[in-house]
């Protein structure tokens, strides 16, 4: 079954920040901020990539959508650092309204409209467990008879850590989180044009049978200076550096070296 997660990467979206700007061109600017995009593109490589590249699945697609103005120097990074990824595509966008272009980007992206697929929305600063496209598809197998009957049903998996990355390398914590963006699948039924991006994330229980798994975490939420959900004042989470034992399970879990992550984030 043809499996298709959608990312932004700094994409100016008309819309779906929670950041407001007064213009488009106000957006572009913060955006495309050079202290802003260092930090971001230190996360892809980092986090967000690794764990893509090491799935043990690797039968799926992803889309990077990008803003059609976007550095020459920033993209030809940008295409470096997927060029080692044949699943990966970037898609360059003017500023349009964000609902409506990523569903008419999935729906494009559908080789066999008439047939079910997979969809995952994926964040450029958080990570998934190496084994979620696995348990994406070993879901919709165990669930073939609830997908049948529904136009939608998502998969969702919310044990995971809250993490922060920098020069010392990984700080993070546990967290139980439902619907979380990193830990959320979909299955869209063949002819429908529903798409992942149809839904909040976290109110998609209101609209489709939703089914929760049990197990190791899932997902790694990276708490950033350029979280666009965190520019508001919001209730801190505390987070400790992380143990040799729990070092060694980010490595083996989500593909997050820290010592990567601590010469990564020192350079430059």
């Amino acid at each position: 079954m043809q499996t298709i997660g959608l990312c932004r990467f700094s994409y100016p979206a008309l819309g779906g920040f929670q950041v407001e700007h007064d213009t488009t061109d106000d957006r572009i600017r913060y955006l495309y901020g050079e202290a802003r995009l260092e930090e971001r593109f230190r996360l892809l490589e980092t986090v967000a990539l690794p764990c893509l590249k090491h799935q043990t699945d690797d039968d799926f697609e992803l889309i990077i959508v990008i803003g059609d103005q976007l550095p020459k120097h920033h993209l030809d990074r940008l295409h470096a650092l997927v060029e080692d990824m044949p699943q990966v595509r970037l898609h360059a966008e003017p500023p349009r309204p964000q609902r409506e272009v990523m569903k008419e980007i999935l729906n494009s992206a559908r080789r066999k409209p008439n047939e079910p697929c997979l969809q995952f929305r994926y964040d450029d600063d958080d990570a998934v467990a190496v084994d979620f496209i696995d348990k994406l598809r070993a879901a919709s197998a165990d669930c073939a008879a609830l997908t049948a009957k529904h136009r939608t049903v998502a998969f969702d998996w919310n044990k995971g850590f809250v993490a922060e990355f920098g020069p010392k390398g990984i700080a993070a914590t546990e967290i139980f989180r439902p619907f979380y963006v990193a830990g959320l699948g979909m299955q869209i039924k063949g002819g429908s044009p529903l798409t992942i991006m149809n839904f909040a994330h976290e109110k998609i229980s209101r609209f489709m049978p939703t089914v929760s798994f049990e197990g190791p975490a899932m997902f790694v939420r990276s708490h950033n200076t350029s979280n666009d959900s965190r520019q508001k004042p919001v209730k801190p989470v505390p987070v400790t550096p992380l143990t040799v034992k729990q070092e060694a399970m980010f490595r083996d879990r989500f593909a997050i070296d820290a010592d990567t992550v601590q010469r990564v984030f020192t350079d430059g």
